[in-house]
């Protein structure tokens, strides 16, 4: 493999070390890959995990550098510099972001969102203690798609791994009726698909999707979750798998 191959592959595994040895191997920590920073090639891509923030690390200690110190401190779950930032340099609750990604659009979005597409559960607590609104929406598109509020980057998440940032919204207040003309998943992706007519439970559902990816047993977990907590009774799952599909003896 290539060092470049090497590289963008301890990007997509979230591996500290795979990017160590990139970068002691001659790998440069600002000069683009493919017309993109090397930050922006890691906050892309698909996975989520801890070492998300064990990788921006490695990155950023190595040169490379966030020129918003807003965002930096989001991605790095820095609740003590999101404070600093709120109570002294005058930062807004609701300037918009923009970040790539892989999955539900974080362009144009205020900070909660993406700590809800990051599973940046200390510094969502930060923002929602100062007075975030937990359903501010993100902006729209030209045909009038987008619009959703931070709870929509978290009903269906790699490996469910932001389970905790949409149980936190949800205590917080996060609207589950929230109605959106559309969503598009994985804008400019392979797999780019528009929702219509969705809120954070059938975005939820979504999940089921082939190009989503998503294990059943994640999508119906959190299903039940927010049926039980918009409705307040189970959710009875029926007929999963069809029994149709079922191989015949």
């Amino acid at each position: 493999m290539s060092l470049e191959a090497d590289y963008l592959g301890a990007f997509e595994e979230h591996s500290p070390e795979g990017v160590r040895q990139a970068l002691a191997a001659g790998a440069s920590p600002t000069e683009l890959i493919k017309g993109k920073t090397p930050i922006d090639c890691l906050i892309e891509g698909y996975l989520r995990s801890p070492r998300f923030v064990a990788c921006l690390r490695v990155l950023l200690e190595a040169g490379a550098t966030i020129k918003d110190p807003l965002l930096e401190a989001l991605l790095l779950d820095d609740a003590p510099s999101l404070r600093r930032l709120l109570s002294s340099a005058g930062e807004s609750l609701n300037r918009r972001l923009r970040v790539p990604g892989a999955f539900t659009c974080c362009k144009g979005v205020p900070p909660l969102h993406i700590c809800a597409e990051f599973n940046c559960v200390q510094c969502a607590e930060v923002l929602l203690g100062a007075g975030a609104d937990v359903d501010a929406p993100a902006d729209t598109d030209a045909d009038g798609f987008g619009g959703q509020t931070p709870i929509f980057h978290a009903v269906n998440s790699i490996l469910n791994y932001c389970r905790p940032a949409m149980e936190l919204l949800v205590d917080a207040g996060a609207d589950l009726d929230f109605r959106l003309k559309g969503l598009v998943w994985g804008r400019g992706q392979d797999w780019e698909t528009l929702v219509l007519d969705v809120t954070p439970i059938s975005y939820a559902q979504c999940g089921l999707y082939a190009q989503f990816h998503r294990p059943e047993k994640d999508v119906y977990s959190n299903l039940s979750y927010l049926h039980q907590k918009r409705h307040g009774t189970e959710l009875r799952v029926r007929n999963v798998p069809n029994k149709y599909l079922a191989p015949r003896g």
